[in-house]
């Protein structure tokens, strides 16, 4: 039997405002964003605060939703499958996501990630306009600025992780810190 105090206890003590398991659909995202937005004006959040939450929130629920890999059909529960968590601890809120891979795609974002985390604050601005100016599209359909853009505004690296489950599949994890204040 699952001990759900447990897992409330372990929420309650990380302070966390909100978590999802499940399937992510373009609905779901719209009622993330205006869980905590309410949930933000409810905390009496500073304006510029609450807008960097928020634009943060989007990039990363964005990135769930259209960079989750297709796994195989064995694998079919795992699809569309991710998990979302949001907290604060004092004036910092941190973002975790968290979804299935393909192993064969992991090299390129890890490649991608470093990248990101590699360059300065002035160095990002420049590969976001680079990566901007290019016009060119991953295959999933974005210019691949989501990431440069979570670093951006958040002044903080990127936090990640893979997690091999078998030879295909791993379980990626992303965790973003978003302050009152920027590096």
């Amino acid at each position: 039997m699952v001990d759900v105090f447990d897992i409330y206890d372990k929420m309650e003590r990380n302070n966390v405002l909100l978590s999802f398991k499940g399937e992510i659909t373009s609905d779901l995202l719209t009622s993330i964003l205006q869980i905590m937005e309410n949930k933000m004006d409810t905390m009496q959040e500073e304006p510029k605060m609450k807008k960097k939450v928020y634009n943060v929130l989007v990039e990363c629920l964005q990135n769930l939703y259209h960079h989750l890999d297709e796994v195989t059909e064995v694998e079919m529960d795992k699809n569309r499958s991710a998990i979302f968590m949001i907290g604060k601890l004092e004036s910092k809120y941190t973002i975790f996501t968290g979804n299935y891979i393909l192993n064969e795609n992991i090299q390129g974002l890890k490649n991608r990630l470093d990248e990101v985390n590699a360059l300065s604050k002035e160095e990002l601005k420049e590969y976001y306009k680079k990566v901007l100016n290019n016009g060119e599209m991953s295959l999933k359909g974005g210019g691949g600025l989501g990431m440069i853009d979570i670093a951006r505004k958040t002044g903080e690296k990127l936090e990640y992780n893979f997690l091999e489950i078998d030879n295909k599949i791993s379980f990626f994890t992303l965790n973003i810190k978003v302050s009152s204040q920027q590096n």
